[in-house]
């Protein structure tokens, strides 16, 4: 929501209202399914592990609908990826354009021509979900918000987003404008891989232009749900109200998403209840230790008789509550490699498994490449070893 100046004591009265009433209890409460499944009321959703994308809860979540200003993500998911390559910064002044300014719905009010920092733009299209906000970012990235929408597409295709087609930048309604919960869940985890993202997306309250323009964040939960750290709501009258809600307890982080509720209490009710069920019912866990597992490779024919190996091990897993004991790993190498070696070559691989369950395979490679033993390097190597330059292999 923005409000002008004369809607500030309104401002000011629903948000002390807001945070003096306790509206959700603040701990999980136990499996909201009774191990059954999860009443929501939304025609589709999701639950997802943030870093890994494990699906923990669906339903009907390739169902394409109209995927209203939860759109932004993606907006905001190509600003954040133009910064990192240094197109701008936030201290940067973005200018209004003619097209900006005329977007509607949810707006600060840009005037053509006005300036704001690219720090002033995103908080207004994280907290206060602005439209005029979000064109003006996406013609400073792509220079119009016509090429911008191919980028968006673009983008769409690399995250493996199957079932999404944007025509906007903004969320209105329009037609081949879609998405699902699946892929909304996929590109709001890509949105946060940002640090910075959270500066912006857990703000409650804020203003602008000297504090002429209040922002209250459309996302409730950032206000009520204990560990919330976003993300971004929608509503229009073909999407329904949605959100995409992320939250953090314990080292586990989950995105909940819910498309097509009637109401914007029920869109918050079916992702709290998400969220809840996966705190409740999952947890982080380390896999065991690799020392002392990863001996060297013998090389034949190599100038060194053995290789160092390397492997990269997820940091944790998301395991079932009571399930943590019966995580198990399984080091495969190989006996030995014929030389040339290269760099990162496969010589075996880890299995981490939950009982008879396979939960992923990673591979063990070279840290180093091995050359093959010729006579000139053998020479070489006795030479340099007899004048005390050169390791014995």
């Amino acid at each position: 929501m923005i409000f002008h100046p004369l809607q500030k004591a309104a401002a000011c009265l629903l948000s002390f209202v807001l945070m003096t009433v306790p509206v959700w209890a603040e701990e999980p409460k136990q499996d909201p399914s009774g191990g059954v499944g999860i009443s929501l009321e939304c025609k589709s959703a999701i639950l997802i592990e943030q870093s890994t994308g494990q699906v923990l809860y669906e339903m009907n979540a390739d169902q394409t609908m109209p995927p209203a200003s939860i759109t932004k993500i993606m907006t905001l998911l190509l600003t954040f990826e133009a910064m990192e390559q240094g197109k701008f910064q936030y201290d940067t002044p973005l200018s209004c354009s003619e097209h900006a300014a005329s977007m509607g719905g949810s707006q600060i009010w840009l005037e053509p021509g006005e300036q704001m920092t690219v720090d002033e733009i995103l908080r207004a299209t994280f907290i206060s979900s602005a439209n005029d906000a979000a064109v003006v970012l996406a013609e400073a990235v792509a220079g119009s918000e016509e090429a911008f929408v191919g980028m968006m597409n673009e983008k769409a295709k690399e995250l493996g987003m199957e079932n999404t087609h944007f025509a906007n930048a903004t969320g209105l309604d329009a037609q081949d404008h879609y998405s699902t919960a699946r892929d909304i869940a996929r590109m709001s985890a890509a949105l946060l891989r940002y640090p910075d993202v959270t500066r912006y997306s857990t703000v409650w309250m804020d203003s602008l232009r000297g504090g002429a323009t209040e922002l209250v964040n459309t996302n409730k939960m950032v206000r009520f749900y204990k560990g919330a750290t976003g993300l971004k709501t929608g509503t229009t009258d073909g999407a329904g109200s949605c959100l995409s809600a992320s939250a953090q307890r314990d080292e586990l982080s989950l995105i909940a998403v819910s498309l097509g509720s009637d109401t914007s209490a029920q869109r918050f009710s079916s992702c709290r209840t998400l969220l809840d069920y996966g705190f409740a019912n999952y947890v982080n866990v380390q896999p065991p230790s690799l020392e002392g597992q990863l001996e060297p490779v013998p090389v034949l024919h190599g100038v060194r008789r053995q290789v160092e190996l390397v492997c990269d091990l997820p940091p944790s897993f998301v395991m079932k509550r009571g399930e943590e004991n019966s995580l198990t790993q399984q080091v495969q190498l190989a006996e030995d490699v014929e030389a040339p070696v290269e760099e990162g070559q496969l010589l075996g691989k880890v299995v981490v498994s939950k009982e008879e369950t396979v939960l992923g395979e990673y591979p063990i490679m070279a840290k180093t490449s091995v050359e093959k033993m010729r006579f000139g390097k053998g020479m070489e190597i006795v030479f340099g070893t007899l004048l005390g330059k050169t390791e014995p292999f």
